[in-house]
């Protein structure tokens, strides 16, 4: 007897539908699944083989065949085994289950029939909801991810024996109730009236954040680039319906959802240490797991002391910055993951820190200099928006501290400049100002004859090249959008051109 169960697996952050194929016949005893399973899936034999004994039905002793379809791309995981079970004591007439072919089914089954978290639920669910089917049964620890979608019903069990009795005894049902947006103001971490002065800076971060331009903060140790970058998440506009479900399924298919997470999901926030590797950074590895830059996507990936990483990991950052994704091929098969995130990263001005600090003694000689500052090369410095220098604070201004705007006050006006944005981008397929391609450059930067005839000095006198000249006409968008105008002014343009020019002009 042939049973078909429904159930699906990953791509990437993607869904892929599978179809989980059970053969019971006469021969020689023998157990087997095929349809290119990797490891996990094959020893999934074995869990299912003790968890129908031990939840009291009996193991056929036949030749049983489980077929993975479709049968060209590779399964791996542990989700397989609650439908291959089901599959198993329905074809051996054990139980009996009618509308079998209208659920999509997945969960890891221990020894003893107990069900436990999977791995990348939400995007099997996606890709479920896609196909027209609204039942799913999922291990009660991915509950979490059950309550994200609308329009579904997502029933949680504990264990293989609850499963069967919900086949028998539906008033079991537990129907998950749809994600509560409504939540009490979370703490944040940071919030910029914590900051002392620095204002200049905090203007940088406050473009950057609305545009979503990526920032380079240059400054002596100890004087708070590390405490501005962890400020910027909160005055990050809040994800919207589509980014939410674009961050939380990175996070499923990564492991990485808790069951305690909040109702609000929060714009990712990812500091890598400078030890960290190629593919750590971009993603790959055995099971072509994603790296920083996709954990970070759509939030913020921040790089504190840029310069102490590996040049190699750095130079990898050069194409997901342009292209938004990184395509990663492998010999197990090839997966492309979405990758855009707001890069923040922070440096000393030379080896010792001191250089150009007001009350510090540089020990620094200029070849020194020059030596600690090419560790960034030109390429990578050329797809940065926006350079900031953080000055020490005096004594004076900690003991005059006065607190500044807060966090809230700074946020409404970046969520009012993205929902500018948004409305302007609405048919692009674009969510900010950054990510502007050249065609959307000269619709959208139309400069007016005084910006036009300030280029036209300017251009050879300040050596900008053509992605330079392009990411300050999209800054002084940003800065236009923060105004509230219509139209890109001159000073908005000069405003652009200093974030743009000053590590060249100070530093290097």
């Amino acid at each position: 007897m042939t049973i078909k169960i429904n159930t699906a697996t990953y791509n990437g952050v993607d869904g892929v539908k599978v179809d989980v194929e059970i053969d019971i016949s006469n021969g020689l005893p023998s157990f087997n699944i095929v349809g290119l399973p990797d490891t996990a899936v094959k020893e999934s034999k074995e869990r299912v083989r003790a968890a129908i004994k031990n939840c009291g039905y009996d193991f056929p002793v036949k030749r049983i065949t489980i077929n993975l379809a479709p049968a060209d791309i590779r399964k791996d995981g542990t989700h397989y085994d609650l439908p291959i079970a089901l599959g198993i004591l329905i074809a051996s007439e054990q139980i009996a289950m009618p509308d079998i072919d209208k659920i999509i089914i997945a969960g890891e089954l221990s020894l003893n029939g107990d069900l436990k978290r999977i791995r990348g639920a939400l995007p099997i669910l996606i890709i479920g909801k896609e196909k027209g089917y609204k039942k799913f049964f999922i291990p009660k620890g991915n509950h979490w991810e059950g309550r994200f979608l609308e329009d579904i019903q997502v029933i949680p069990f504990n264990s293989l024996k609850q499963v069967i009795d919900y086949i028998y005894y539906p008033k079991y049902n537990c129907p998950l109730d749809n994600l509560d947006k409504s939540m009490d103001e979370e703490d944040i971490v940071m919030d910029f009236n914590e900051v002392i002065g620095q204002d200049s800076t905090k203007r940088a971060l406050e473009v950057a954040s609305a545009g979503g331009h990526n920032v380079v903060l240059t400054g002596s140790p100890g004087c708070g680039k590390t405490m501005l970058a962890k400020c910027v998440p909160s005055i990050l506009p809040d994800l919207t319906r589509e980014e939410e479900l674009e961050v939380m399924k990175i996070y499923s298919a990564s492991g990485m959802i808790k069951e305690d997470l909040p109702l609000r999901i929060y714009r990712p926030f990812r500091s890598p240490h400078h030890t960290t590797t190629k593919i750590a950074m971009v993603g790959g590895g055995i099971n072509l797991t994603p790296g920083e830059i996709t954990l970070a996507h759509r939030g913020v990936l921040y790089l504190d002391e840029i310069l102490e990483f590996n040049r190699g990991v750095l130079e990898c950052l050069r194409q997901p910055l342009e292209d938004r994704n990184i395509r990663i091929t492998r010999v197990n098969g090839t997966v492309e993951y979405p990758a855009n995130f707001m890069l923040i990263a922070s440096m000393n001005p030379c080896l010792c820190g001191n250089y150009l600090s007001e009350n510090r003694r540089c020990s620094c000689n200029p070849t020194e200099i020059k030596r600690y500052l090419s560790r960034l090369s030109g390429p990578l410095l050329d797809r940065m928006d926006i350079f900031s220098f953080v000055k020490g604070i005096n004594y004076n201004e900690i003991k005059e501290y006065r607190i500044g705007e807060s966090s809230t006050i700074i946020k409404q006006r970046v969520s009012n400049a993205r929902e500018m944005q948004r409305e302007r981008f609405k048919s692009y397929n674009i969510y900010c100002n950054a990510e502007m391609n050249s065609s959307a450059v000269r619709k959208f930067c139309i400069l007016d004859k005084q910006c036009k005839n300030f280029f036209e000095s300017n251009f050879d006198k300040l050596a900008l090249s053509t992605r330079s000249y392009t990411r300050i006409l999209k800054v002084a968008r940003t800065i236009a959008d923060l105004e509230g105008g219509y139209n890109i002014t001159l000073s908005n343009v000069i405003e652009a051109l200093q974030y743009r020019k000053f590590l060249e002009e100070k530093v290097i």
